[in-house]
């Protein structure tokens, strides 16, 4: 299938492919938009049933940086890298350098940092062969290093801004919050929640992430294939995205969704199926915005982990103005949220 053709293409500007024989790395980086800036994004380490189910993901990925990046205020364009996993599963450093020159070879009009399947420690061995990647180990008070917990701030942010939107409660103490995926983002959240006096349902495919939720948080542990449909207040998308779709959104039980996934609804309809089933959505890429928010900051250089702290906290109004013109213009959140960052990135025509 062509590039042109696949249903997740939208105008992106370039795609690049790396099949580098000596280590084996198969990579593909989307860029989106350049509008307001290089493309920016982290790299996903993943293993895909093929090609093109790598380059949907990619192009998907990338739109929806640009969005995150637009509509969190940065001078960013929007670009994502995915990076095939190989038979044997493991991702050496020979192909994360060769990752890190494949990088280098696009001139700065992508910068990289961690996604799922990445970490601080691969991202130095990147950093081996570019100097266009974030996420590295931070200098004392500075943003820098894995923006997964500032990832699960802006989320956590969100959720309080839900619920009390929603709910008009400004604690989250006694509420009940399913929390699909326990991963770097969905752990960091969890802790959140339950110093707030939440109380939480998780899955996770890893049983020893599970546990440690249950025995150290409290957590309930579900069943992935019923999360879902957990009788809670809030469900929290934190790992794949695609599951809010025909099949799932009837079976939901809770009136809020605010979670760290990306690309959370798996087509435009379903937005429209929660809004009307009456259940506020976050759109994904205003809540999980924390952690190219750090990564801004990090590659902008010196600035403070404070001033993160504060554009991170933001998430929580920008999402409280969208609630608002969905409910006056009676329209999907997701709608509203991708009008608003298409005119930002100057594709406001469609």
């Amino acid at each position: 299938m062509s590039i042109f053709d696949n249903v997740a293409f939208d105008r992106h500007e370039r795609v690049a492919f790396c099949n580098d024989p000596v280590t084996g790395l198969k990579a593909i980086v989307a860029i989106h938009s350049s509008a307001r800036g290089p493309a920016a994004g982290g790299c996903r380490f993943w293993r895909y049933d093929s090609e093109d189910a790598a380059i949907t993901d990619a192009l998907r990925l990338a739109q929806g940086m640009s969005y995150k990046n637009a509509m969190a205020g940065l001078d960013l364009g929007g670009g994502k890298a995915v990076i095939m996993a190989p038979d044997s599963g493991e991702l050496d450093e020979p192909m994360l350098e060769a990752f890190g020159a494949f990088v280098n070879t696009l001139g700065g009009a992508y910068i990289t940092a961690e996604d799922v399947g990445m970490s601080v420690g691969k991202m130095e061995v990147v950093a081996r062969r570019t100097s266009y990647v974030t996420g590295l180990p931070p200098k004392q008070g500075v943003a820098g290093g894995d923006p997964s917990p500032k990832t699960a701030d802006g989320v956590f942010a969100g959720i309080r801004a839900a619920v009390r939107y929603k709910l008009g409660r400004d604690s989250l103490d006694g509420l009940r919050v399913a929390v699909q995926g326990v991963g770097s983002v969905g752990w960091h959240l969890c802790q959140l929640l339950f110093d707030a006096g939440a109380k939480l349902i998780v899955a996770d495919i890893n049983a020893e992430r599970v546990a440690l939720a249950r025995e150290q948080l409290g957590a309930e542990v579900v069943a992935l294939d019923s999360i879902l449909e957990s009788d809670v207040d809030v469900l929290s998308p934190c790992a794949l995205g695609a599951i809010l779709n025909a099949q799932s959104i009837p079976r939901l039980r809770a009136g809020i969704i605010a979670g760290a996934a990306n690309n959370q609804l798996a087509t435009d309809a379903d937005g429209k199926r929660l809004f009307e089933a009456g259940v506020l959505y976050c759109p994904d890429f205003v809540i999980n915005a924390g952690g190219i928010i750090n990564v801004a900051c990090e590659y902008a250089g010196d600035v403070s982990d404070a001033v993160v702290n504060e554009k991170v906290r933001a998430i929580g109004d920008r999402l409280i103005q969208i609630f608002e013109l969905s409910d006056a213009q009676k329209r999907p959140t997701h709608i509203i949220a991708n009008e608003q960052a298409r005119r930002l990135i100057g594709r406001d025509d469609g």
